[in-house]
């Protein structure tokens, strides 16, 4: 079982109206993953409404009554991870070729993840991958796996605090990115060779003492999703050249960057200044003992009727 506590806490020098936030911070389950027990604490004080998005996401829409001068959100989940099986186990199913062979039925419910989000990028990316790959494998993990290979071994990890996502051809020019740059890379590289690839946000779990070269972990993480004919969804991690792996887990999943920002929302600034934002995550095992243990409660939150 694994404990993680996601805090993000915004400051203002003087009390704001807050607006509506959007919050993507509770994983839905899974046969590989389950919510044994989450809260939510947000100060000040807010109603919550439920609901799933286009993607099947649960988002909680926040809404405030009392100005403040910080917004402070603290998610705590208690799941419990399931082993994933390889991917793959037969490759030489005919589907498991280069390029992927989506039926009539898949081509129509993957559309949306199967055009790039910036197609006037498509020659500059194509340019990339023919030099990475003058002899490109055949096989569709193997590929796809050497697609992950060639961005963590090319471009350079930076932790960036900056709001939003490089395109694909920035992070080429730039020689290196955060963990969503690299995702998104990974993405449109895998769309532009016919692949269905999604946006995937959540967290890193790994064990301190057995790796040391990991990055991405003390925040939120970002990697993606390829669909793989009679596989399904698999998951490349090219910041950290891992895959379908359970250090990885999965809070929401869409179709770009943005859609899948943690917290989102609006304030009325007026004559107020916004002194910057703190985050922290914390993801530790729990054994079963910790698991009966009382959990924190969420005072500071209601749902709306």
């Amino acid at each position: 079982m694994l404990s993680i506590s996601h805090t993000t806490r915004y400051r203002y020098d003087r009390p704001v109206r807050l607006g509506p936030h959007r919050l993507l911070l509770r994983p839905r389950d899974g046969h590989d993953l389950r919510v044994l027990k989450s809260s939510l604490r947000i100060s000040p004080p807010a109603r919550l409404h439920w609901h799933f998005d286009t993607f099947g996401n649960s988002v909680a829409h926040a809404l405030f009554a009392d100005p403040s001068d910080h917004l402070e959100v603290q998610s705590n989940l208690l799941i419990k991870q399931y082993e994933r099986m390889p991917p793959l186990l037969h490759p030489d199913w005919p589907k498991a070729s280069m390029p992927p062979d989506y039926d009539e039925d898949e081509q129509i419910d993957l559309a949306p993840f199967l055009a790039m989000e910036f197609p006037q990028e498509a020659a500059g990316l194509q340019a990339w991958l023919d030099a990475v790959f003058q002899d490109r494998p055949d096989a569709t993990v193997v590929f796809l796996k050497a697609l992950s290979a060639a961005i963590h071994n090319a471009f350079a990890y930076s932790r960036r605090e900056e709001r939003g996502t490089q395109s694909a051809l920035t992070t080429i020019h730039r020689k290196m990115g955060s963990c969503r740059d690299f995702a998104f890379l990974f993405m449109e590289s895998a769309r532009l060779c016919g692949f269905a690839a999604r946006f995937v946000t959540g967290y890193l779990h790994y064990d301190r003492g057995e790796v040391d070269d990991f990055v991405g972990g003390g925040s939120t993480h970002a990697w993606a999703d390829v669909y793989v004919p009679e596989e399904g969804w698999i998951q490349f991690d090219p910041t950290n050249l891992i895959d379908d792996s359970t250090a990885l887990v999965r809070v929401a999943v869409t179709r770009t960057p943005l859609q899948a920002t943690p917290i989102s929302g609006t304030y009325e600034r007026g004559d107020s200044s916004f002194l910057g934002m703190d985050v922290s995550v914390n993801v530790r095992e729990m054994s079963e003992d910790e698991h009966d243990a009382p959990f924190p409660s969420e005072p500071e939150a209601s749902s709306l009727s």
